[in-house]
């Protein structure tokens, strides 16, 4: 997921930033003495999984050494926050999501968003079918969960929407990362990833019955479907290197090395979850293959070409993020982003190289699989 502890609230986000954030080190794009490719670090998000796949394929299938890079993965965790390890140096590039990148942009990282690669949200509420909520107005008065740390916002804006005060209509929740609590009925409503915690409760087993749950027993809220979704994972790059032309080319080749990855895992999603599973992930294959596939529901179709940032789609983002209050009342932006919060220029030029290559970058044909789970995504 993009399941790393951020900060509690937004404003709390000045604890973590950034002693000295400065550049990264300005001899990374120099070639490594060996084999003459150029060591790159990507940082991810979480732990090993098919949200990241396409950069798992890139390496594996060598996309990123045709541009003549070296890239290495940086798995994330619960205490790491890709953004920040960007700002800092300790990587090239990292794959964050967007509001929480702000933020930090507001609180001082250089950084830019130069390949938005999940053009859609992933993001759901989910109840129980019979409990008969199928609106965020429908949430008053009932106990809903929320992870927290940055991740809250959209359901913030679907309730405040909706004309709920988010503080004082329902009882928030503090979920953990899983289902559990929407599976004990302890909470009415349920945050979720479709790629991950979704999938979790088609995984569990009915008690009543002996079999597993199936999408007949839960009524999702989409918030794709009520204009309160904001994006998600992005590359970002170092804003102050961006002007050094090395560090230019070098963005492009690792665009281009990108969109390959995606693409290949597009039209190969069981090889690439083969990958995700051999990498170490701690979820099974057939969790992995769900994964895969919802994720690349949120790549493809992408009439603008994989990676390009949608004007409507990131203003959305950023007033989401400037005015929508959480229970504590903070906002995750205090005002508009300034300087180059994102550019479209590398991802263009990438495209233009990955078409020339014969690579399909829109993936207009692009049809989901049908994935049936198994018990504990096995």
């Amino acid at each position: 997921m993009r399941r790393f502890r951020i900060f509690t609230t937004i404003a709390a986000a000045s604890t973590l930033l950034i002693a000295g954030c400065g550049t990264a080190d300005q001899d990374s794009a120099t070639p490594a003495a060996s084999g003459g490719l150029t060591p790159i670090k990507l940082q991810l998000q979480w732990f090993y999984q098919a949200q990241f796949a396409g950069y798992i394929a890139a390496v594996d299938q060598g996309f990123y050494k045709e541009q003549g890079l070296d890239v290495q993965l940086l798995e994330g965790g619960i205490d790491i926050v890709p953004q920040t390890v960007l700002a800092q140096g300790k990587a090239d590039y990292a794959v964050a999501w967007v509001p929480k990148a702000l933020a930090s942009r507001e609180q001082g990282a250089g950084i830019t968003d130069v390949g938005q690669i999940f053009a859609r949200s992933g993001t759901y509420q989910v109840a129980w079918k019979d409990s008969g909520i199928t609106s965020p107005a429908q949430f008053k008065g009932k106990k809903i969960g929320n992870w927290g740390f940055g991740n809250e916002f959209e359901l913030f804006a679907g309730m405040t929407k909706a004309g709920l005060d988010p503080g004082k209509d329902v009882t928030l929740v503090q979920q953990q990362f899983d289902m559990q609590a929407l599976l004990k009925h302890e909470i009415d409503a349920a945050q979720a990833m479709s790629y991950n915690e979704y999938a979790q409760l088609l995984e569990a087993k009915n008690p009543k019955t002996g079999q597993l749950y199936t999408a007949d027993d839960f009524s999702i809220i989409d918030w794709k479907q009520n204009e309160s979704a904001m994006l998600q994972d992005a590359v970002w790059a170092n804003t102050s290197k961006l002007g050094d032309a090395n560090y230019q080319a070098q963005t492009v080749k690792f665009l281009v090395g990108t969109i390959k990855g995606w693409a290949f895992c597009r039209d190969n999603p069981e090889k690439c979850r083969d990958m995700v599973v051999a990498k170490g992930s701690k979820l099974g294959k057939s969790h992995q293959l769900w994964q895969m596939n919802e994720v690349n529901k949120l790549i493809w179709p992408s009439t603008g070409g994989i990676g390009v940032v949608d004007d409507a789609a990131w203003k959305q983002t950023v007033e989401i993020s400037q005015t929508t209050k959480n229970q504590t009342g903070d906002t995750v932006l205090k005002k508009a982003p300034e300087g180059e919060a994102f550019t479209n220029d590398y991802i263009n030029q990438a495209i233009t190289q990955a078409k020339a290559a014969g690579v399909d970058v829109n993936g207009a044909s692009f049809q989901p699989q049908t994935v049936t789970l198994t018990e504990g995504g096995a």
